[in-house]
């Protein structure tokens, strides 16, 4: 049966929904505040979610288990996750970053997060709709 799951991380939860997607099908992902990195944070290297300890990252693979579909979203002014680290999730995995001036590390709710995952699913039922995943 076809995935009908779409997963939405922000910041280490958009890394935990890229190791998820490395090993499992989703019909999808929106990854808000991604990094490929520990940025040098203890806490976040004891996650064991980044490389080495976590192992390479397995860019294929997420992009062929979320079928393509994954919506990237990063802010102009992160505070915690600079720009470049998103622009290297988002070229690793061959989909165009959303970059959204002023959103900080995305606290609040806004339009952009709710247009994001809109697209995701719209993009799923299309997908759906042409048999094709």
């Amino acid at each position: 049966s076809r995935p009908d799951t779409i997963v939405v991380g922000h910041s280490s939860g958009a890394v935990a929904a890229m190791r998820l997607l490395e090993e499992h099908r989703l019909a999808g992902c929106v990854l808000v505040s991604a990094c490929h990195t520990d940025l040098g944070d203890a806490g976040e290297a004891a996650s064991g979610y980044y490389p080495p300890s976590g192992g390479e990252w397995k860019w294929s693979q997420i992009r062929k288990h979320a079928a393509g579909n994954i919506v990237i979203l990063h802010s102009d002014n992160d505070p915690f996750i600079p720009l470049p680290e998103a622009q290297h999730v988002a070229e690793s995995l061959g989909v165009p970053l959303r970059v959204q001036p002023g959103r900080s590390h995305f606290f609040s709710a806004g339009e952009d997060l709710v247009e994001a995952c809109l697209a995701a699913a719209d993009a799923a039922v299309s997908a759906e709709a042409s048999g094709s995943t």
